[in-house]
């Protein structure tokens, strides 16, 4: 056994990949987007039953900080969930598949992200 192998348990000087890092919010954002099913199809089913249904829905996803906030969650798990998806498919089709190029669009699919989130978060909020 070779016991001059380098040991690292400092949590803080362990750093992960941008690659790694965008492939695991890739899963959590797949995981809150099934879990805001569970807040948006009773919504749906509400506003759907009837006109003051509708209204009340409508009122708590515009008016309260909450449901806003919600809405804002929703829209960005999604974008994010929607930009690597397609990097993803790029990458089945042979593409950036290299460590480099594979850096490089990971850290693009988080700039676009970050910029959806930007402009959803504008268009709930303004």
């Amino acid at each position: 056994m070779n016991k001059e192998r380098p040991v690292n348990l400092d949590i803080k000087t362990i750093r992960m990949p941008i690659t790694a890092v965008v492939s695991i919010l890739h899963r959590v954002s797949s995981i809150i987007l099934w879990v805001s099913m569970a807040v948006f199809l009773p919504a749906l089913y509400f506003s759907l039953v009837s006109n003051d249904g509708f209204e009340c829905v409508l009122e708590f996803f515009t008016q309260n900080a909450i449901g806003q906030f919600v809405v804002w969650g929703l829209l960005s798990a999604f974008g994010y969930y929607m930009c690597a998806t397609v990097k993803h498919i790029i990458q089945d089709f042979g593409h950036f598949e290299e460590l480099e190029s594979g850096k490089k669009i990971s850290a693009a699919v988080a700039i676009i992200a970050a910029v959806l989130c930007v402009v959803s978060g504008v268009l709930v909020w303004a």
